[in-house]
């Protein structure tokens, strides 16, 4: 890389920390742009999606819900029971590959277009920053200018908006864990009857409210791995905002006047740096602060239609491809990834499209002994827990497979309630002179109407 005006400092400090340690508040220019306005686009419709799902039910089940106290989660209407978490540590499995995989190809560009703290800080709250305060110059006049009239009801108006925010955004996470309905009725309840459940309301909403007005950009730069494990993931052939140093340096506000004098297509006007939220500059290469938001292409073309040169300055480009110009190739880790990937969903959407809709477990009594109910018959005392996982009630009945027996149920039929559990005792009884001495195996079946759902084996105790 040309190092004319490459600053290689920039990396022994943080972008938003000062010299001497203190927060560098970072004022950053509304972006403007094609890729602004696709942005602002799959935002809302993220938005869109977060604020309308609780309210979205399937089959008389919320869409989407992760009640955790009560071990009962739902996705696109569909119950899973604590049986089923072996399906949800497959699925976090294939999303951590899917995140590694992502990364590895195209870098940071859930951070900056799809991340919540990045939806809700650029699309929401700093668009109502530039409602009321203006663009980022007037901000930092604002911020400077002693307290007056006009400075109060600005700040005034706009931390009650974003504090209303944060209690919307609060009650709608809310929603997701325990249902809208027990929200709804929390929230016509007499406050006196949840304290608990409001002291906790009110001190989450205080913390988004403390993300989004104070700490910000430090959540990415700070708080989240995210940034810090790109450094592992990213490689040469992987697809991150990139500036073409080639063709940009060396940098000059003026054209060159002679032959001697060659300069690059930056104009050096730091547009970029203005607009970028984390207040880096994408001149000195990849960074950690970099979200992949893209607001530093759009300023950046902008700039090169306004002086009458080719766009693509900075762009979306691997390091292979700005130093060599060579096209982006499928690299070993990529395809192993990607065998991986496609392996472990492939897995998960067959143990999905295949999990049974009702789960039976059988256990023989503890601490039981044989009994013999009348002469030539022994019995044996067993345990059922069924888990009905539809919309239905479900009539069980269990069959003997192996031997020739009956089976005694000891309170009449086991019906299982739709979306429940429930639990039976039932008998084996089978005729001495047809089974050996001690213990040994036999196999039930279990039917729910006409269709049988499992076969169990279980141990039979006989005489000695």
């Amino acid at each position: 890389m040309d190092t004319n005006n490459f600053e290689e400092s920039f990396r022994d400090r943080l972008s938003t920390v000062t010299k001497e340690g203190k927060r560098l508040w970072i004022y950053a220019k509304k972006p403007q742009g094609k890729l602004y306005n696709y942005r602002k686009l799959l935002s809302y419709i993220l938005l869109l999606l977060f604020f309308i799902t609780p309210f979205i039910r399937f089959e008389g089940e919320p869409f989407l819900m992760m009640n955790i106290l009560e071990r009962k989660f739902i996705l696109f209407g569909i119950i899973f029971w604590p049986q089923d978490s072996y399906l949800f540590a497959l699925m976090m499995l294939s999303f951590i590959f899917f995140v590694i995989l992502f990364t590895v190809v195209y870098g940071r560009i859930w951070c900056g277009w799809a991340c919540p703290q990045t939806v809700l800080m650029e699309m929401v709250f700093r668009r109502i920053e530039y409602l009321i305060d203006g663009d980022a110059p007037a901000q930092k006049k604002l911020a400077q200018r002693p307290f007056d009239f006009d400075k109060l009801w600005r700040r005034v108006l706009k931390h009650g908006i974003f504090f209303s925010i944060s209690l919307l955004v609060t009650n709608t996470l809310l929603a997701y864990f325990i249902g809208i309905e027990e929200l709804k009725t929390i929230v016509i309840d007499n406050i006196a009857q949840h304290k608990t459940g409001f002291t906790a309301m009110i001190l989450f909403s205080l913390l988004i409210y403390f993300l989004f007005t104070k700490f910000r950009e430090q959540v990415c730069i700070i708080v989240c791995p995210y940034g810090r494990l790109q450094g592992a993931l990213l490689d040469a052939n992987s697809m991150v905002v990139s500036y073409d140093y080639k063709r940009g340096e060396p940098r000059s506000a003026k054209k060159s006047t002679s032959e001697n004098e060659k300069t690059g297509d930056c104009i050096d006007c730091k547009l970029c740096q203005h607009v970028c939220p984390t207040g880096i500059d994408i001149r000195n290469g990849t960074q950690l602060e970099c979200i992949n938001c893209t607001a530093c292409i759009d300023a950046c073309n902008q700039t090169m239609s306004r002086v009458k040169k080719p766009t693509g300055l900075i762009r979306i480009a691997s390091e292979n491809r700005i130093a060599f110009g060579k096209q982006n190739k499928r690299n070993v880790r990529t395809i192993a990834y990607s065998i991986v990937l496609v392996g472990i969903l492939t897995f998960f959407v067959t143990l999905f499209v295949t999990r049974p809709s009702v789960e039976a477990t059988i256990l023989r009594t503890p601490g039981m002994l044989y009994q013999e109910p009348e002469e030539g018959k022994i019995s044996n005392l067993y345990n059922i827990k069924a888990l009905n996982k539809t919309h239905q009630e479900v009539p069980l009945q269990i069959k003997l497979a192996s031997h020739n027996g009956v089976i005694q149920m000891a309170a009449g039929e086991l019906v299982v309630k739709d979306q429940a559990s429930a639990e039976a005792v039932f008998f084996v009884v089978l005729n001495e002179n047809e089974i050996p001495e001690g213990k040994f195996e036999i196999e039930l079946e279990i039917f729910a109407g006409e269709n049988k759902i499992d076969e169990i084996e279980v141990t039979f105790v006989g005489k000695n």
